[in-house]
């Protein structure tokens, strides 16, 4: 799964959820892309899953870009432990997704191959999702 190799801080504090996203909100390397028109935390466990997905069922035609990477740690707690005694560990990486931010770029498929490998990579994901092309206006 992804996560970073390295990071200045082992724990940070919550992201921030709400706003719309600035930044990755256009098709840039692919054809057609995936973007999220909700906020969502999403982890890095449910990025792979929608990969997975969308190389399945291209059977390994084209290409495919990831837009976004989990690079927030969150922490948990043990179950059973009290209160207090200070922060958990590193449960799990992250990346809160702002509404359009594009996540998955494809090309190299036709658009009716590329619509449905995105439309079952949406159900994997949190965030409620659009299919875009790159001719489309974002």
């Amino acid at each position: 799964m992804l996560m970073p190799k390295k990071t200045k801080y082992r724990k940070s504090h919550k992201a921030k959820r709400g706003g719309v996203a600035t930044r990755g909100t256009t098709v840039s390397f692919g054809s057609y892309g995936l973007k999220a028109t909700t906020a969502c935390w999403v982890t890095s466990r449910q990025i792979e899953a929608a990969r997975r997905v969308i190389t399945r069922y291209v059977q390994r035609t084209g290409k495919l870009w990831i837009r976004v990477f989990p690079d927030h740690p969150v922490t948990a707690k043990g179950g059973e432990i009290p209160m207090g005694k200070g922060k958990g560990s590193v449960d799990h990486y992250i990346v809160p997704v702002k509404p359009g931010t594009i996540m998955f770029e494809i090309e190299g498929i036709d658009e009716s191959k590329a619509r449905e490998a995105m439309r079952l990579a949406a159900h994997k994901l949190p965030v409620k999702c659009q299919f875009v092309s790159r001719d489309q206006v974002n």
